[in-house]
């Protein structure tokens, strides 16, 4: 399916290049053209000195087209390379929560509104709640649904990303629940462009 410029700023972008049809960083290239609200560089099978070496890479697509990128559990790495914001897991947030003053922006994935409450006062900015629908990434778990959704981002003192089985046909339910945006991964990967971009190719602006 080929997909034409809409209107991604409410979306984040969850990386996995095991998904990607074609050359992976030319898929980011194009992905960050749509101008989404952010882009987490998950990837969690990379040993640290390899994530570090495709962050600085993922991190200046994002910059050239504007959109926020978090990097995703390494902070030594963030720190590193001049990124501010991180995504983390609770568990990882509750061990490295005094050392997260240099990060602007904090993101946490979350499953229920304790979770919330507890990520917020470590110092999230952001919670990533899931999973809302049935996602291939997590088969045969039954998605916690729009009520959930609707309950935790009416008590959330931060923004909600919906995350688990979010897609063009849904983000209207997602925000309509209170959700601030919501976070897609194969969507995105799988995503096929009307012209073909390389990484080198120049970006005009």
């Amino acid at each position: 399916m080929i997909i034409f410029m809409s209107d991604y700023g409410k979306y984040i972008v969850i990386t996995n290049r095991a998904l990607c049809r074609g050359d992976y960083l030319a898929q980011l290239l194009r992905v960050t053209e749509l101008r989404p609200r952010a882009l987490v560089l998950r990837e969690k099978d990379l040993d640290a000195k390899a994530y570090g070496r495709l962050a600085k890479e993922v991190l200046e697509i994002c910059r050239r087209n504007e959109v926020p990128c978090f990097l995703h559990t390494h902070t030594k790495a963030a720190k590193e390379l001049g990124c501010r914001r991180i995504h983390l897991s609770l568990p990882t947030l509750r061990e490295q929560a005094g050392s997260l003053s240099g990060f602007s922006e904090i993101s946490v994935s979350c499953h229920s509104m304790d979770d919330v409450r507890e990520a917020a006062e470590a110092g999230a900015t952001q919670v990533v709640l899931g999973n809302i629908f049935e996602t291939d990434c997590k088969k045969g778990l039954p998605g916690k649904g729009l009520e959930f959704l609707k309950e935790v981002c009416a008590l959330s003192p931060v923004p909600v990303y919906a995350i688990g089985g979010i897609s063009p046909r849904n983000m209207e339910e997602v925000l309509a629940a209170g959700a601030a945006g919501g976070c897609m991964m194969s969507g995105f990967m799988k995503m096929e462009f009307a012209r073909q971009t390389s990484f080198q190719e120049p970006i005009s602006g």
